[in-house]
């Protein structure tokens, strides 16, 4: 797929909830997607990440429960009436799921100057660059989040240190996949609430 800039390409990467599930990506098209990641900026060139590539129907099926379950947590917490109605049906449509873990030790100096999230940082960067990758393939993708850490742990065998920073959905969509409105963006000049002309 072809785009005429950067600023094109990040206009095109959209979050797809409907994928097509009979069109699996090649062993090829999945490394590139995963050389991507890894080309992501990280604290101090530790490089925090592995991942677990998913195509089993279990598996899938398995996660499925645990972002259903996720739901009713939050409808059971009083969160917003809205969780009920969103459809996790993607989550065993998508031929590919990608789950990017990351190692806490191995998030830079933070941890000596109140900032321990550096992994977390660089697993969210490396999602960024897999889902552009996979938008210049002619994929659709959904990072998701909607899960407790601790039900997808022992699905996916992750280890005690390791952290799940995300699934990554990956597929062909199923139609026409809808933008996100973005708001105005908040600029400030200098310091918080002075306003950037």
């Amino acid at each position: 797929m072809e785009f005429a800039d950067l600023f094109s390409l990040l206009e095109a990467r959209k979050s797809c909830r409907s994928f097509q599930s009979e069109v699996p990506l090649k062993s090829e098209e999945i490394k590139m997607i995963i050389k991507a990641g890894q080309q992501a900026p990280n604290p101090l060139n530790q490089q925090p990440w592995s991942f677990v590539v998913i195509t089993a129907d279990e598996t899938k099926k398995k996660l499925r429960q645990a972002g259903e379950k996720a739901k009713q947590t939050v409808l059971d917490k009083g969160g917003p009436g809205w969780v009920g109605g969103f459809s996790v049906d993607f989550m065993e449509e998508a031929p590919l799921v990608i789950a990017v873990l990351v190692d806490p030790r191995k998030g830079g100096l933070g941890d000596y100057f109140n900032q321990p999230v550096g992994s977390i940082q660089a697993g969210s960067a490396c999602l960024q660059n897999m889902m552009l990758a996979a938008t210049t393939l002619g994929f659709g993708t959904l990072w998701f989040t909607f899960f407790d850490p601790a039900e997808v742990r022992p699905i996916l065998a992750v280890p005690d240190n390791l952290e799940v920073a995300g699934l990554l959905y990956v597929g062909k969509a199923a139609g026409e996949v809808p933008s996100s409105r973005r708001r105005e963006s908040i600029i400030y000049a200098d310091s918080f609430g002075v306003d950037f002309y």
